[in-house]
């Protein structure tokens, strides 16, 4: 890369902690630590959510799947775009509503409010373990973008990445991460639309050139199996029910319509806006780097074939997008360690500025630990999907009944987010031979569980 291309890197970096430091000064509370006031307008928290959902890991992961596949790994995203409007009608109005009236800041606040505190207590753990994953994904995935850039070894790129996103999560809250999302999404997005696309055009050789070098399976929706659509469509669709860091958002935002509206943002920024882009960018580093793994093509174009400054300044989106989500995963993490399980269970009567003190600390520590899974797994998507999997295995069920059916209980609650979870887990580590994906295994326990203890121990309370 040319010098000019660092020097952008390192002021844009400068740029982002120094945003993190200056909110870091405002924050007094847990409330604005978490929610950043309740008071975030529709551009920004749309912008903030398609940010934290595709950022740098899916980025990354789909312009991988474009490599192998083509232009049918815009399928993946277009789950973003249903889970999105669907959420948007059903979800948000009644999450928000209730959240303003009980002052909720998490996801298991909302199931706490229906099922009690064993509940909670469950549904925190699942998804506290669940996004240090997916922060591990983000790791993964901005250390395979350093691997590219700076020509490090894997494992050196990941751990350089641990210490730029963790260090600067532990500084700002949710006010941070969804003012920096803001110009780091729209930078990503439009430096990629005006700047990789066209140029990565040219470069193999226009229509032409790219139609020659591929097969002509990889310019069809359908170079993809039905499964492999249900599998995604299963597996991230009920995440935009069940996602800590969506609950932050709608309870950050104004009201029930702001809340709303930047739901549906999101959902087209993600199909068509970034899924043709990421896998019609992933098909031309199949032509130019053939030979690469799939998830390294990305990177390496965009080193090789932008111009000067405009390396830098792609990379820098790219890093801060990456930023983005592990940020915004690791203050879900927290927050359910924070709020939902030490603050109700272990130290309810700590000071605000003890549970303060605390959350930054949890925070380095949980993003270091995060390092472990990044190299453990060694597919961005993979590690992204295994998240996913285990938290939606153990909670969409459970708010499913939450929110339109008034018999189901605690008790059944509670064991659904046990067995659904526990079982694809199980089946995840043990590496068992079964046909289908753990996660469909995972919601048919759960499932199971909550219809058959709905009615073996129903609720009392129905109103």
């Amino acid at each position: 890369m040319h010098i000019a291309d660092y020097l952008i890197l390192a002021a844009y970096f400068l740029g982002m902690l120094g945003i993190g430091m200056y909110f870091q000064r405002r924050q007094t509370s847990l409330e604005e630590y978490f929610v950043g006031g309740r008071d975030m307008s529709a551009r920004h928290i749309g912008l903030s959510v398609v940010a934290t959902d595709v950022g740098g890991g899916f980025s990354i992961g789909l312009g991988g799947l474009g490599f192998v596949m083509g232009i049918s790994a815009s399928w993946l995203l277009f789950s973003g775009l249903l889970g999105a409007w669907v959420s948007a009608v059903i979800l948000v109005p009644r999450v928000k509503s209730l959240g303003s009236i009980h002052q909720h800041r998490s996801f298991p606040d909302f199931l706490a409010h229906r099922f009690g505190e064993p509940t909670r207590l469950v549904a925190a753990v699942v998804s506290a373990v669940g996004y240090a994953g997916f922060t591990g994904s983000q790791l993964l995935a901005g250390g395979k973008l350093a691997s590219a850039a700076f020509q490090f070894n894997l494992t050196t790129a990941v751990l350089l990445m641990s210490f730029v996103i963790v260090g600067y999560t532990a500084l700002g809250g949710l006010e941070a991460v969804v003012y920096t999302d803001t110009a780091q999404w729209g930078i990503l997005f439009v430096g990629l639309l005006g700047l990789g696309v066209p140029l990565g055009f040219y470069e193999v050789g226009g229509w032409s050139g790219l139609k020659g070098a591929l097969p002509p399976k990889f310019f069809s929706l359908g170079n993809v199996s039905t499964m492999q659509i249900v599998t995604w469509m299963v597996t991230i669709v009920p995440i935009w029910f069940v996602a800590m860091t969506l609950y932050q958002r709608i309870h950050a935002s104004r009201d029930v319509a702001t809340a709303r509206r930047a739901w549906f943002m999101a959902g087209l920024l993600e199909y068509p806006g970034m899924a043709f882009m990421g896998a019609v960018l992933g098909m031309f580093s199949r032509v130019l780097y053939p030979h690469v793994d799939p998830e390294m093509g990305l990177p390496l174009l965009i080193r090789d074939v932008l111009p000067a400054g405009a390396t830098g300044l792609i990379l820098a989106a790219y890093f801060a997008a990456i930023m983005s989500t592990a940020d915004s995963c690791l203050l879900a993490s927290v927050g359910n360690l924070v709020d939902d399980i030490i603050g109700r269970h272990v130290a309810p009567s700590a000071s605000e500025q003890s549970m303060l003190r605390l959350s930054r600390i949890l925070t380095a520590v949980v993003g270091f630990g995060s390092v472990a899974f990044a190299l453990y797994i060694p597919q961005v998507i993979d590690s992204i999907l295994l998240a996913y999997s285990f938290m939606v295995a153990g909670l969409f069920f459970p708010t499913l009944g939450a929110l339109f059916w008034r018999r189901v209980s605690g008790t059944a609650a509670f064991w659904s987010v046990v067995g659904g979870g526990g079982t694809t887990v199980f089946l995840t580590v043990a590496h068992t031979a079964v046909r289908l994906d753990p996660v469909f295994y995972g919601l048919a326990v759960s499932g199971a569980v909550l219809v058959i203890l709905t009615f073996w121990f129903p609720s009392k309370r129905l109103a």
